[in-house]
């Protein structure tokens, strides 16, 4: 097995262990690093429900206790979790070595990029609504990197309580005062939003949480309103509009590796160093991200902009893990990895 398709399993049942109610693919979908790709077009959907009906033959022949049901009489469409009374192991006695063992293996997972892509899974369920179990996590020690609005949005929608906040548009450099009322803060396309209803327009709206200006501050009553029963993600995408892929990457893909940017790519030579492809992309920024978690595999050449946002991605991993040899800078280190 891949340690693509590994890391991808591995997420998706941290992602079912977390939660105790019934997840549909499309929230799964929307939660689980792995599984991203267009919903409007048929092409990748269809890629992408075929990686999930194979992950979920994987996960039962491996013996996870995989359930499918509804979460209420009303809700048409199946949905999956893990119940952890069936998937947990009785007590195991350890050794002090054997223990000390374990701890090195728990550790190594942070080491191995899998925290962060866990950790983003569990902080998308919470933003959503969805109740976590936390200790669920199977040990994983967590690093996630959100935008300063996202602790205090999150709070305010748990308890219900309106917020205040400086918001500038791409029109406008001069931030605006904006009241709302926060339903959730949900993350699409691997940016992060807070959709609600404006106090001042009357009426629903989305913000993006990196143009907020300035600290979040609730204004009014705890429990003051009642968030409605609509879709948040299908929100988003409806009020952020169809994603044009108009930038085109040139990526060099090492031999026998990279599966998954090979399939959405267009090959154009072959050499004794891999493959050079060209891929289509809209954000550099996200699309950087993906092609950050193929690691040595995937070298991005050209265009600038989403070769240094790759540079970025790898110094801030560097930093955090701090995997380095001694005495390598970050930049040092990004180099290597690049």
């Amino acid at each position: 097995m891949s340690r693509t398709r590994t890391e991808r399993l591995v997420n998706l049942v941290i992602c079912l262990l977390a939660t105790r109610r019934y997840l549909t693919a499309s929230q799964i979908a929307a939660t689980v690093a792995g599984y991203e790709h267009d919903a409007e077009d048929p092409r990748e959907h269809d890629a992408f429900q075929r990686k999930f009906e194979r992950d979920k033959a994987e996960l039962r022949e491996l013996g996870v206790p995989l359930e499918t049901g509804t979460s209420s009489a009303f809700e048409t469409e199946p949905g999956y979790r893990i119940a952890a009374r069936d998937y947990a192991l009785p007590e195991i006695p350890l050794e002090p070595d054997e223990a000390a063992a374990v701890g090195i293996a728990a550790r190594l997972w942070r080491h191995a990029g899998l925290a962060a892509a866990a950790s983003s899974g569990l902080a998308k369920l919470r933003a959503a609504g969805v109740e976590v179990d936390p200790h669920a996590t199977l040990g994983v020690e967590p690093v996630v990197t959100v935008d300063p609005a996202f602790e205090p949005l999150t709070g305010a929608v748990r308890d219900r309580q309106a917020v205040t906040f400086d918001y500038r548009t791409p029109e406008d450099d001069t931030p605006t005062r904006r009241r709302l009322q926060p339903w959730g803060v949900v993350c699409w396309r691997g940016r992060w939003y807070v959709v609600g209803h404006d106090l001042d327009r009357a009426a629903e709206r989305c913000f993006r949480l990196s143009r907020i200006v300035g600290p979040v501050r609730r204004v009014g009553s705890r429990q003051a309103y009642r968030p409605p029963d609509i879709d948040l993600i299908g929100y988003v995408a409806s009020w952020s509009g169809p994603v044009e892929r108009s930038g085109r990457a040139t990526v060099l893909v090492r031999p026998g590796r990279g599966t998954g940017v090979r399939r959405w790519a267009e090959p154009v030579a072959s050499g004794p160093d891999g493959d050079t492809v060209v891929l289509r992309y809209a954000d550099p920024e996200s699309f950087a991200a993906w092609l950050v978690g193929y690691g040595a595999d995937v070298v991005v050449l050209d265009p600038p902009e989403v070769r240094d946002a790759a540079i970025r991605r790898l110094r801030e991993i560097a930093k955090v893990h701090g995997d380095a040899m001694p005495g390598d800078s970050a930049d040092e280190r990004a180099a290597r990895v690049g």
